[in-house]
């Protein structure tokens, strides 16, 4: 299996879609592009299903999605700011990155994340 590369080197931060990482993928094993979709897609609805019937799903060194619980608290609606709406606990999908992701992460240079501001208000 051919590693994978960036299509192009990014100095700001890009919104990555599953279009851009279905080509990626397809490039770097030599998949034709609507297996590789087929995949990523298959992926997706299981990653999908096994949540939905409360299950965790991890992918050693990437990271865990697993179901959390939001608390259920007093919202207001904007254009009625007096009216309270009582929202209610439901269930929300939660992303664990691993000790690997979170080390790659952490060795980024802060000015190649696009719009990162210090404590202070100022562009870094």
């Amino acid at each position: 299996m051919h590693p994978i590369t960036r299509l192009a080197s990014h100095h700001n931060m890009t919104t990555i879609t599953k279009k851009d990482l279905v080509a990626e993928l397809s490039n770097a094993t030599g998949i034709k592009h609507a297996d590789t979709l087929a995949m990523v897609e298959a992926f997706m609805e299981l990653v999908s299903k096994n949540l939905a019937e409360g299950n965790e799903v991890t992918l050693r060194t990437f990271g865990t999605f697993d179901l959390r619980v939001a608390r259920g608290k007093i919202g207001r609606n904007p254009k009625q700011p007096n009216s309270e709406v009582m929202i209610p606990d439901r269930c929300v999908v939660r992303f664990k990155p691993s000790k690997e992701l979170k080390s790659r992460v952490a060795a980024l240079s802060v000015h190649t994340v696009n719009g990162v501001q210090s404590m202070n208000g100022n562009h870094v």
